[in-house]
């Protein structure tokens, strides 16, 4: 069954909190997508994945290579799932909608907290999601730890 995570990131910010929950999701054996709005964006994206914390390596690729049907993770700012992804991971106000969630495993759709536009965007994304009968799972770091706030 599919099913959609919220992250409202308040106190660790995407280049940090992005590659631990990548490391999870191919560890889950899923092949997976990061989707954001603006190349520029997942360039950036893709130098922070490649420069890792702890000289770790997350083998990742940004759309438009020669091997993107190989990737475990494809960094894209386009639509759609090039590469089958079981997982997509939505970030910079990049959306997805229900038949698409459908076809996956999950979508985990990350905000900034301190962006009021990016909480309006979610919280707009929950309601259509959630209307249309997707499991949904809401998770806040505003105490410290990463804790599930709500459930739908």
């Amino acid at each position: 069954m599919s099913e959609v995570f919220f992250y409202h990131m308040t106190r660790t910010p995407l280049e940090a909190t992005l590659p631990l929950l990548l490391t999870k999701s191919v560890a889950a054996g899923w092949r997976v997508l990061v989707r954001g709005t603006e190349r520029a964006h997942m360039e950036w994206l893709d130098e922070k994945l490649w420069l890792g914390v702890n000289d770790s390596f997350l083998p990742h690729g940004l759309i438009g290579g020669a091997h993107d049907a190989d990737q475990p993770v494809l960094l894209s700012h386009q639509g759609g799932n090039p590469h089958a992804a079981d997982a997509i991971l939505l970030v910079g106000g990049a959306e997805i909608d229900a038949t698409e969630v459908a076809q996956i495993t999950r979508a985990s759709i990350l905000f900034d907290g301190n962006d009021e536009a990016a909480v309006a965007a979610a919280r707009v994304q929950w309601k259509t999601l959630t209307g249309a009968g997707i499991s949904a799972q809401y998770w806040s770091q505003a105490d410290g730890n990463w804790q599930k706030k709500a459930e739908a």
